[in-house]
């Protein structure tokens, strides 16, 4: 963004609803300069006087929601959607979520998190797991889900940079079919020339603690990026991030010895061996039963059911799950997001995405092109970037005990011996600090992944580990 775009940007100090949007500041200019873009700033003020609407950001793809369909009232919460070109030849565009910390944004860590699964909306994230809206869980009846506020949302002692990646998960689009034939390794620098453009488009954010997380296949990626963003700095590409460390739940490596083989002496250690009752178990959280996943997947007969309508009304999903299945709240997500109300509410670009699915399944072309992300660990944790590795303990997908083996492999000194945390006087789980920064923590009840079903604990961990305290 230009000097006076910024300028022009920062002096925006309210929004068309007359909210507060942002900090004035002239960012370190001349009081000279201060000067002459102020004596623009009223000229164009006179000129458009007559227009409600105050003086925007050149960056045209930011949308500040300040109420959501379903939500009773106003957010309590600051939130920017927007999109960010990462591929100018075949016009790919990442669509991003960002959620302000709802307690000091002007200092709290800024925390880029990404989705696993097979291009999953990181709406998973937001809705399911870390994000300050649930879906409230009642019988479907036609009208618009509703939302809720979460009480153990990671926003409240950090700024989340929830990110639609790869292209084609949720919003993020290419205006090109060969923008879609992305990998590993070409996902992933896309995601750090977004973070580039986001940065310099939101430079009040660049003092603050950056960390980089995921969950389930977002943990492969994830220590390559923070290499690659670590390199950038040292190299002084681009604006200088103060990169601090990553976080990964339930994570995947890449390597079938850590993150399969380990599924069968984990099954035998929790007494679900039989491979009769072994099928027939949630894989995601041993305890829960067996239930839907994808609603409806991309490939079935429900296109033109899905389709939006002017009239915002949608007919039934194929069948859903019963009510008491935890995935009865992705059925309601198809019911919320695909409407035209809720798009419009959240910026979404007309045309583009004609309907939101929760998860592609194998759909659009992806190579698996990154074999494994042991050493990308090794090498962000030699550096001194702090990283939390956790896992529930309840997850038969990407069990804790390949996990815990895979960091064993690192061969880092143990600096805290293996020990339980607690809540309350209560056990949450089990933890082990290295001397690289490294800790390793078990959430007990935790499944795949962890945050959806130990939100609590899992809010614990994370508050106490971003804030530098023991767990």
């Amino acid at each position: 963004m230009s000097v006076l775009g910024q300028f022009l940007y920062d002096q925006c100090s309210v929004d068309r609803d007359g909210n507060n949007l942002h900090r004035n500041t002239y960012y370190g200019l001349s009081s000279h300069m201060a000067l002459r873009l102020t004596s623009i700033v009223l000229l164009v003020v006179v000129f458009s006087f007559s227009s409600p609407r105050c003086l925007v950001s050149t960056a045209a793809d930011r949308t500040h929601v300040t109420s959501l369909p379903g939500f009773d009232g106003d957010l309590p919460f600051h939130l920017e959607t927007g999109y960010v070109t990462v591929d100018e030849e075949n016009g790919t565009e990442l669509f991003y979520y960002f959620i302000e910390s709802e307690s000091d944004p002007g200092s709290d860590p800024v925390l880029l998190w990404l989705t696993g699964g097979d291009r999953c909306s990181v709406l998973s994230a937001i809705f399911y797991e870390i994000g300050p809206l649930k879906l409230v869980i009642e019988p479907y009846n036609g009208s618009l889900p509703r939302l809720r506020y979460n009480p153990y949302s990671w926003t409240k002692v950090a700024s989340i940079l929830f990110v639609d990646s790869p292209v084609g998960a949720g919003f993020s689009f290419s205006r090109e079919p060969n923008g879609y034939d992305v990998g590993d390794v070409s996902a992933s620098l896309q995601l750090v020339r977004f973070v580039t453009k986001w940065f310099s488009d939101h430079p009040e954010f660049l003092a603050n603690p950056f960390y980089v997380g995921g969950d389930s296949y977002a943990g492969k990626i994830i220590p390559f990026i923070v290499n690659k963003i670590s390199e950038d700095i040292e190299a002084g590409l681009g604006p200088t991030l103060n990169l601090k460390g990553y976080l990964l739940g339930n994570p995947v490596t890449g390597e079938m010895k850590f993150d399969i083989a380990s599924r069968v002496p984990y099954a035998h250690g929790m007494a679900i061996i039989s491979d009769q009752f072994y099928e027939e178990i949630s894989i995601e959280h041993i305890l829960y039963k067996k239930c839907i996943e994808v609603f409806p997947g991309p490939k079935d007969n429900t296109e033109n059911r899905m389709m939006l309508e002017e009239t915002s009304k949608l007919e039934h999903l194929t069948a859903g799950p019963p009510l008491d299945c935890i995935t009865y709240g992705y059925y309601l997500s198809y019911y919320w997001v695909n409407r035209v109300i809720t798009r419009e509410a959240l910026g979404i670009k007309k045309g583009i995405v004609n309907r939101w699915v929760r998860c592609h399944e194998g759909d659009l072309p992806y190579s698996k092109d990154m074999r494994s992300s042991i050493e990308y660990h090794r090498n962000a944790t030699t550096k001194g970037y702090r990283a939390l590795i956790y896992s529930g303990d309840h997850d038969a997908i990407i069990p804790f005990l390949g996990t815990q083996s895979w960091v064993r492999s690192l061969k880092f000194p143990i600096h805290d011996c293996w020990r339980p945390w607690h809540i309350e006087g209560q056990s949450a789980g089990f933890t082990i600090t290295y001397a690289n920064s490294l800790t390793f923590a078990t959430v007990k009840g935790g499944g795949h992944t962890a945050p959806e079903y130990q939100p609590e604990r899992c809010y614990a961990m994370f508050r106490r580990w971003i804030s530098n305290e023991p767990l």
